[in-house]
Parts: structure tokens; C-alpha cells; sequence
């Protein structure tokens, strides 16, 4: 089954979040855009820079409705540990969740079984809780969380746009597309 459209499972986590451990569910996912940023470990070397990026933009992605919420299959209590080590992750201002069971990566289908570490997945969930976007990397390639925040902005236009869709490279305020059958061989 693929994973674009389908629904998160059901789960139930804690996440370190401005100095508190906070109870985190798919129930808090209802009725506003997210995102899931898997990552394999704290303490490690790709990791830290992408965080920190998402860090850096994250007011961006609050001012159009979206909560991020890092995972990795560290404890809580590690990433206070992370936290409270590094000038780069004391940026964060988004829940970082501890799966050390694994089963919001499985969920998601990123684990590395072999290693019980999540490969780096991106996942965007509409406000009914649906995956929109999914990308999955490889542990040595890193992300970009402007790019990342385009396409949630263009999911989030076709979400309300019904009939128009974003072409490649789209940015805010770019025509868009209604495809029919006058477009077809002409693009």
C-alpha cells in the first residue's frame, strides 16, 4: 500500500519540548498541518545540521499552521541530554519525539531494522491526519528545510484549491496549473 494519502497509525509518545517532557498522540495531529522529521540518533553528525535548520525556519512553518515534531528512536530523555549539550539543538522550539520502542518509524516505514534506527523520512500530514509528502534518504544525505516548507505551502494550496495543481520549482503567489484536456501536449 502506498503511504501518500493513507492515514498515521495511531500512537502514543513522549517528546522533550522547551524544558518539559510532553505527552504527544495522533490525536494532537487533527485539524492542523504537520510534519514528521525522522532522523537516525542525538548525538550524531547529519543529524544536528538538519535539526538546526528546521530550527532556524521553524517560525515559518508556525505562521502557516504547521507543527513540526522531530523523531528518532532516542529516548526523551536523551534528547534533553542532546538539548542541553549542544548550541545547535538548544534552537529548537518544536516537540522532539522519543520512539525508543520503534513504533511511530515503523509506522511510518522508515526503520532501519538491522540497526533500530529511522532512515531520514519527511512526512506532511494534513489537518484529517493524511500523509501528503513523503521523502525517504539515505543516512548521508541531508535535507533542506526551505525546500521542505515550498512543498508544504503548495500542499496546503491544492488542499484548498480544488482543480489546480503546482508545477515544478511553484513558490507562493506563481500561477498554478488546472489541467484539462486543452493543456494536455502543450506544457
Amino acid at each position: 500500500m502506498a503511504i501518500i494519502n493513507s492515514t498515521v497509525k495511531p500512537f502514543a509518545a513522549t517528546a522533550y519540548l522547551n524544558g518539559k517532557f510532553v505527552p504527544v498522540t495522533d490525536a494532537d495531529l487533527k485539524g492542523k498541518w504537520s510534519i514528521f522529521f525522522f532522523y537516525p540518533a542525538d548525538f550524531t553528525f547529519v543529524c544536528p545540521t538538519e535539526l538546526g535548520d528546521m530550527a532556524d525556519l521553524y517560525p515559518e512553518f508556525q505562521k502557516i499552521g504547521v507543527e513540526v515534531y522531530s523523531v528518532s528512536t532516542d529516548t526523551h530523555f536523551t534528547h534533553k541530554a542532546w538539548h542541553d549539550a549542544s548550541d545547535t539543538i538548544k534552537k529548537i522550539a518544536y516537540p522532539m519525539i522519543g520512539d525508543p520502542t520503534g513504533a511511530i518509524t515503523r509506522g511510518f516505514d522508515v526503520m532501519i531494522e538491522e540497526e533500530g534506527l529511522a532512515l531520514r523520512g519527511t512526512f506532511v500530514v494534513d489537518p484529517e491526519g493524511r500523509i501528503k509528502v513523503a521523502e525517504i534518504h539515505d543516512l548521508g544525505i541531508g535535507r533542506d528545510a526551505t525546500e521542505l516548507l515550498r512543498k508544504v505551502k503548495a500542499a496546503q494550496y491544492v488542499a484548498t484549491h480544488p482543480g489546480e495543481v503546482c508545477p515544478a520549482k511553484w513558490q507562493e503567489g506563481d500561477a498554478t496549473l488546472a489541467p484539462s484536456l486543452d493543456l494536455v501536449g502543450k506544457i
